[in-house]
């Protein structure tokens, strides 16, 4: 059992759209992330996905419903294979839950594709 201060824990780091791993339960992992910019379309076929922020604003779009904005406090859960695109404005930070092994960007093929490393 280890305690996360969530300040300090994003104050470790500064790359955006590089998640963290904060912790793990029940086959699920809590990642932090900055988010600066837009993000690259994508889903994840077989995964919800909840953003939880933390600081700053994101709005998160969608194909085919109406984009949702997101403060400090808020949270989202993106239903399993519903096609979305992150925006920080502009700049953001949250808390991610998804099932161990997701891919930040679902497959597509990004530069912004990145794997979870461990808070430093």
């Amino acid at each position: 059992m280890e305690k996360v201060t969530l300040d300090d824990a994003f104050d470790s780091f500064d790359e955006p759209w590089s998640p963290r791993l904060a912790g793990a339960l029940n086959g699920q992992e809590v990642k932090l992330a900055k988010a600066e910019g837009e993000f690259v379309w994508h889903e994840h076929e077989d995964a919800d996905e909840m953003f939880l922020v933390t600081d700053g604003r994101l709005r998160i779009e969608f194909r085919e419903a109406d984009d949702v904005v997101l403060e400090a406090g808020e949270l989202l859960v993106v239903p399993r294979s519903v096609e979305h695109r992150p925006v920080a404005e502009p700049t953001a930070e949250m808390l991610l839950f998804e099932p161990s092994g997701t891919e930040n960007t679902g497959g597509v093929e990004s530069e912004l594709a990145s794997e979870v490393r461990e808070l430093e």
